[in-house]
């Protein structure tokens, strides 16, 4: 499995196991939350992205049963996880709404509940989740720079900002912003042409890719781009997933896709995407496919 590095002592796989739904299965147990670990691991994944507002605020509990039970996982791991959306469930089910918090208050406090939550002395990567209208930059800023000062957070990131929004907040820090977590996919192709990739890029900045399979719609999908996934896909004995994700690797930016599913015979099939060696002609011929026409 290949690897980046976000600084000098930290580094992600190459292909990062998501955790958004890890509650939406009748067995939450911490074995059967272990065995997809594993599946991870065997495969050289060793990143995991978690968010507080996932499983209705309880995915990062679910998560930390499994840590608890076999404390060892936890140095093979490197764990991300996002905070600042409050919405109307679990803990927040007091809340009139949904809206954002990037006050030093509510960061603080959702990262000691991230801590507890998963069973952890320290988060690896800790993102803000969506942009803040309200934002205040100096605070948000100082809060990220004291909490990875107080080792509680190794490295911070954003997810869903747009280059202002990234600089904005970049502008109050001094610890840099290791990565932007934004959608990207064959069913999302405006980061390719909208600024946000070319901006990262330039910068060397690390960007991840959330639903690289359009949520699930790119494997049950048909018209012209799943036909051309699946002439690839047999071409190199995989399945349409494998390609997809393969066409965000093929990127020189090197995008890290994160990855969620509950089902552990597809687990253990995530790393297929590496087999897959797209062309330029033929990552253009997938992107031509998804677009419904030629580039100009």
């Amino acid at each position: 499995m290949d690897r980046v590095s976000l600084t000098s002592d930290l580094s992600f796989s190459r292909l990062v196991y998501g955790m958004w739904r890890i509650g939406d299965v009748e067995d939450t147990s911490p074995d059967h939350v272990e065995a997809k670990i594993q599946a991870c691991l065997d495969q050289g994944i060793t990143t995991f992205d978690q968010a507080d507002i996932y499983g209705d605020y309880g995915a990062e509990a679910i998560l930390g049963g499994a840590l608890r039970a076999n404390p060892a996982l936890r140095n093979q791991m490197e764990i991300v996880t996002k905070c600042d959306i409050i919405a109307p469930i679990g803990r927040w089910s007091h809340a009139s709404g949904k809206y954002y918090d990037t006050s030093r208050a509510h960061i603080e406090s959702s990262v000691e509940h991230s801590l507890t939550g998963m069973g952890i002395d320290h988060i690896d990567l800790l993102l803000i989740h969506r942009p803040d209208p309200l934002m205040d930059h100096e605070e948000t800023g100082a809060a990220l720079d004291d909490l990875v000062a107080s080792g509680k957070v190794r490295t911070v990131g954003v997810s869903n900002f747009r280059p202002w929004d990234w600089d904005l907040l970049q502008s109050a820090m001094s610890n840099k912003l290791v990565t932007n977590q934004i959608e990207i996919s064959l069913s999302e192709l405006a980061p390719f042409t909208n600024g946000d990739i070319a901006f990262h890029q330039k910068n060397g900045d690390a960007m991840m890719a959330w639903s690289p399979l359009g949520g699930g719609s790119l494997m049950t999908g048909d018209g012209d781009a799943a036909k051309q996934m699946d002439a690839i896909a047999a071409e190199f004995g995989v399945d349409r997933a494998a390609v997809a994700v393969a066409f965000l690797l093929r990127h020189p930016s090197k995008i890290l896709p994160v990855l969620g599913t509950n089902n552990l015979d597809r687990i253990k099939t995530i790393s297929d995407a590496m087999k897959v060696s797209l062309s330029r002609e033929a990552w253009f011929t997938l992107y031509q496919a998804a677009l419904g026409k030629e580039v100009p």
